[in-house]
């Protein structure tokens, strides 16, 4: 197969076979130009504004064990927190005045977070004028639908990878089955449905990598994050193979080829491994960036990775240095919501 062919169909009519996917993938020659055509699909579809979305990490509590995660409950070396629904709203409160038109209220899987202290809490951030997109993990059907009715917008939830045996494997307790209920349940309640993967995982395959970006088109995601794994060291999975920018960046821009209206955002994960990791990634089809707002030791605790809290620094200046650095790159920060524009 001719490499050049298939990006360039792929291109023109967003569709691919599995097995064209893993003949893109495996090909290292034509990267180059399988990063400008998703930049160009980026550029058709969603344009040059790069949406910032201010990320909350208001937990690092988890009841699950992935063997991939720092944040996993048998990690006894990460110090725990949890803040207060007062906390995170002054947090979303301080986004709001700087201008941030979406919070990300990202967490572990904390029993203490139910409807009863959560929607209270998503109510005063929607008077806010913001969009909120929670990152909270599985739940019941019923709570996705009270979190919507109090002013949710979006949910993320990773899959992390569609090969089941992978799943279980790195998810011991957690069902596969469970998963895509979920993400089945968040798009039936009409939330802007996010999911991705960890490009990377000790066992993958590109087969693999290609049925996840397969997916992610049947789901008919809104919203795309992954990045690629790195191992922690307080986690069963601390001596996997180093981490690889590139893989991830051609995941990234297959995705972007094949949806190519949805969000993708230029992930943290992509920081320690090049430090323009995430502009190469707005290079290759993404479109969103989130910075960082958690504050002190909570921001340092959130110990998903190694080099996690130092890819993205806590600065008072941080729009403004992100701006100079997208317009570098021919990018401006946009100024709505940045919903999924389908």
């Amino acid at each position: 197969m001719d490499v050049s062919l298939l990006i360039q169909k792929a291109e023109q009519t967003h569709r691919l076979t599995e097995n064209e996917i893993v003949h893109i993938l495996q090909d290292e020659a034509a990267d180059a130009a399988l990063f400008a055509a998703a930049d160009r699909v980026r550029k058709k579809y969603v344009g040059a504004e790069v949406h910032l979305r201010a990320l909350i990490e208001f937990t690092n509590i988890c009841r699950n064990g992935c063997l991939y995660c720092g944040l996993r409950a048998q990690n006894s070396r990460v110090m725990r927190y949890r803040m207060t629904p007062e906390q995170i709203l002054a947090l979303a409160e301080k986004a709001s005045r700087e201008g941030y038109k979406t919070v990300v209220l990202q967490g572990g899987e904390d029993a203490y977070f139910s409807t009863d202290v959560l929607t209270p809490l998503l109510r005063q951030i929607k008077s806010l004028d913001m969009a909120i997109t929670l990152s909270i993990g599985e739940r019941p059907y019923e709570d996705y639908a009270a979190f919507k009715e109090a002013g949710a917008d979006r949910y993320l939830l990773r899959i992390e990878t569609t090969d089941r045996a992978l799943y279980e494997k790195y998810n011991p307790g957690m069902s596969f089955d469970n998963r895509l209920r979920c993400l089945h349940d968040l798009k039936h309640l009409g939330y802007e449905t996010g999911t991705g993967v960890l490009v990377g995982l000790p066992g993958q395959t590109l087969r693999s990598l290609a049925k996840d970006i397969l997916f992610f088109q049947r789901l008919g995601a809104d919203m795309i994050g992954l990045g690629p794994f790195i191992p922690n060291p307080d986690t069963p999975l601390k001596n996997a193979p180093a981490p690889q920018l590139t893989p991830a960046l051609k995941v990234m821009a297959l995705t972007r080829l094949l949806l190519p209206d949805i969000n993708i955002p230029a992930t943290t994960a992509m920081e320690p491994l090049e430090p323009d990791g995430r502009l190469k990634a707005l290079q290759s089809g993404a479109n969103v960036i989130m910075p960082n707002i958690t504050e002190g030791e909570e921001r340092k605790n959130y110990a998903l990775y190694p080099g996690k809290a130092a890819a993205a620094p806590d600065s008072p200046n941080l729009r403004e240095e992100l701006d100079k650095k997208l317009r570098s790159i021919g990018r401006r920060i946009g100024t709505g919501y940045g919903g999924h524009k389908k």
